[in-house]
């Protein structure tokens, strides 16, 4: 009789062709899909000829994203995208994205269909952890990880343990998935789940959209954790069949799994919520936030740039403008958000309100490119990650937010809760 499994470790085990993983063990798995983008394929690119293969092991299994500095921000940019676009034509890779087909990888993947339940997905991106919002098990790897499994379809991972987190409740109007992590990362700290499987259950899970998920997903990597999983249900299901995903394999942990700790979250009890600098730890409600004011907003990123999250700005900017002196970027998660977008007005809206619109890409994110800030500037983003430096000057400071708190912080010049606008 096999001993009890996580959710995690079932999709570790049946992906080693083992009955039973448990954690600690070193496991060598196959691959369902290995992802990069443009800064990090170009150093697996470069180690895949030590590999001696000429081909790549399933071209169908790849996924080359051209969206951290691109549109290209420079030469050496525009260099690295090349090398990807040559090795993709020579390799004969389907899942190229680039140009016009390009995304901010982690909302393009969900949104292709590319990734389904019961999945064992690598990508050279620490937020690839994101596609647990749909049942799969996702980790970040180094490019070298990626080369190798480029070249062999396979991985060596360590099996994590497990951290389960039981939701109950409902959330209340402004409050989303943004909110909901951040109040997580706030609770356990940036390494209160380090190298773990963040396990999302109980009757709340039923409340969040698939969207919400895919931002809590996405951000476990904040808490150090391996991956972030959320169990199946029917919104789950919906949202893959609508992408054209393939069969989905559902995996369910054990009732009698072994977990680290538990925790139960209250939905309703979790109020609008922003991370200080300069780690997402730094969680504050708005008792504990006085005034702060900032000089930039970004709704975007592959947290918070699908399409429920500018509905839901859209929502607050309507009729109203941009504090004057701010400067508030907007930008679509892919090209297909961006046309719904604009076929919904909310483009329009976003413009007529003063804000920036730009194509889709992981620019600010990163501090790479389209909105870098100055020494002593302040901006309030709904990405994922506000260390020192990461939008610009070291000396700059970023505020993590929901695309509710952004918009209404675009609309007063400082750090606001939407009920303040509304």
């Amino acid at each position: 009789m096999n001993k009890p499994m996580t959710m995690t470790q079932k999709i570790l085990a049946a992906h080693a062709g083992k009955p039973y993983v448990e954690a600690g063990e070193l496991i060598l798995v196959d691959l369902d899909m290995v992802l990069a983008n443009d800064i990090t394929a170009p150093v697996a690119i470069n180690e895949f000829g030590r590999f001696g293969k000429e081909g790549v092991f399933d071209k169908n299994k790849i996924s080359l994203v051209m969206d951290h500095f691109a549109p290209n921000k420079d030469i050496k940019a525009a260099e690295q995208c090349k090398l990807c676009r040559d090795f993709a034509n020579d390799k004969g890779i389907v899942n190229f994205y680039d140009g016009g087909e390009m995304g901010v990888e982690h909302a393009l993947l969900p949104e292709k269909g590319l990734v389904t339940a019961g999945d064992l997905v690598i990508g050279a991106d620490s937020h690839t952890c994101t596609y647990g919002a749909l049942g799969a098990f996702s980790t970040g790897v180094g490019s070298t990880d990626m080369s190798c499994g480029m070249a062999t379809g396979k991985a060596w991972l360590k099996v994590p343990s497990a951290i389960k987190f039981v939701l109950k409740g409902k959330l209340n109007k402004w409050v989303s998935g943004k909110d909901v992590i951040l109040h997580i990362i706030g609770k356990i700290g940036v390494d209160g789940a380090l190298y773990k499987s963040m396990e999302y259950t109980g009757e709340g899970v039923a409340e969040l959209s698939v969207s919400d998920r895919l931002c809590i997903a996405n951000m476990a990597i904040e808490a150090g954790a391996k991956n972030g999983i959320f169990e199946v249900d029917d919104k789950t299901l919906e949202f893959l069949k609508e992408a054209g995903a393939k069969e989905p394999v559902i995996y369910k942990a054990d009732e009698d799994a072994v977990y680290d700790e538990v925790y139960e979250i209250d939905l309703s009890t979790i109020t609008p919520t922003v991370a200080f600098p300069h780690l997402p730890e730094n969680a504050r409600t708005f008792d504990q936030i006085g005034e702060v004011k900032i000089d930039q907003v970004v709704i975007g990123s592959c947290t918070n740039g699908r399409l429920e999250d500018l509905v839901k700005a859209a929502e607050i900017l309507k009729g109203k403008k941009v504090k004057k002196g701010v400067r508030v970027i907007v930008i679509p998660a892919t090209q297909k958000i961006y046309l719904e977008a604009m076929e919904m007005g909310i483009l329009k809206t976003f413009i007529e309100a003063g804000a920036l619109v730009s194509t889709p890409t992981c620019g600010p994110c990163l501090g790479g490119h389209m909105g870098i800030l100055a020494k002593g500037e302040r901006a309030v983003a709904t990405t994922n990650r506000n260390f020192v430096g990461r939008m610009g000057h070291p000396e700059s400071e970023v505020y993590l937010a929901s695309p509710e708190v952004a918009a209404a912080s675009a609309i007063t010049g400082r750090i606001s809760e939407p009920k303040e606008v509304m």
